[in-house]
């Protein structure tokens, strides 16, 4: 007996060591479900308009860690529900396509359930949060469950799909002004304008990964549509389009030349994208998505932070 207890008392600290593994993989299954690291698309632009709507209002950038606090909160449970949704719902379609096979829920990583349970705890998360940032925010926010929700079915209708994106998400930066002022203005406007077509931009260009699939299987896209060329066309306009507006921010808003100097770095950052993705090579896609687009929602919020704090001091 007294040989054998403390062989069960070593063995203890192992379940438990092997209890968070498996809590730490399950966890890591879930992040992935929803890609929580493409947090950093939207998230800036909230900030960024946070920031400037805090300076308009009080002269200064900082709008206070209650706002900064709910607005991070809503941001993360939106996009959570959001893509919790996306991928359940599109389950089939994925089983189906070669590249998204191996996704949670169609792969069975993740069952429909546990998916469904994740976007309900993420949308009761949304609506506490849009209530602490005012009526407002807690107004617009079942239109606002409307879009997240609704992005999955578009594509199974309309070539569109991309402009309800780009809705979707820019909602999030006008967001960010309204969780300050309470009330949208010009500046807040332009911002979803922004985000509108920089999401168009940026989703057809990840649109033509699926080009092939998409048309065999009845799946709506610009580039299904119009066909790759042609899509990546309307993609640069829509990023010259995403820079005119961001300008037109910095004009409203009476931005200073840190902010110009952000904005010219972002439209350099466009360029580079439609650089090196071509209808005949399409195999740097993922680095226009993805990291091109990440440094561009960065160089941003680093622009408008940098800009928010010199007029603040000076």
């Amino acid at each position: 007996m007294c040989m054998g207890a403390p062989a069960e008392r070593s063995a203890y600290p192992g379940r438990i060591v092997s209890d968070g593994v498996a809590a730490g993989r399950r966890l890591k299954t879930f992040l992935d479900l929803v890609k929580f690291e493409h947090t950093v698309f939207a998230l800036p632009f909230a900030y960024a308009g946070m920031l400037l709507a805090s300076m308009q209002l009080r002269g200064t950038g900082w709008p206070g860690w209650h706002t900064l606090l709910w607005v991070t909160v809503a941001m993360a449970s939106a996009r959570t529900a959001a893509m919790g949704a996306n991928r359940v719902i599109d389950r089939f379609i994925d089983a189906r396509n070669p590249r998204t096979a191996g996704r949670e829920v169609p792969s069975g990583k993740v069952s429909p359930a546990q998916a469904w349970a994740l976007v309900a705890l993420s949308l009761l998360v949304l609506t506490y949060a849009a209530a602490q940032l005012g009526p407002l925010c807690l107004l617009l926010m079942p239109l606002a469950v409307v879009f997240l929700i609704g992005y999955p079915y578009t594509k199974r209708y309309t070539w569109l799909c991309h402009l309800w994106l780009g809705v979707t998400d820019g909602a999030a930066a006008a967001g960010g002004w309204i969780a300050v002022t309470g009330e949208f203005a010009p500046g807040a406007w332009l911002l979803w304008a922004t985000v509108i077509f920089w999401m168009v931009g940026l989703d057809v260009i990840y649109a033509t990964m699926d080009y092939d699939f998409d048309r065999a299987n009845g799946i709506q896209s610009i580039p299904a549509r119009f066909g790759i060329a042609r899509g990546l066309q309307i993609a640069a306009v829509s990023h010259a389009l995403t820079f005119v507006c961001l300008l037109a921010v910095g004009v409203v808003t009476g931005a200073s030349f840190w902010y110009v100097l952000a904005a010219l770095v972002m439209g350099g950052i466009l360029l580079y994208e439609h650089r090196i993705v071509n209808p005949h090579d399409l195999g740097r896609v993922n680095v226009a998505f993805f990291d091109a687009n990440m440094w561009l929602a960065l160089t941003m919020l680093v622009g408008v932070i940098v800009d928010v704090t010199w007029r603040t001091l000076t």
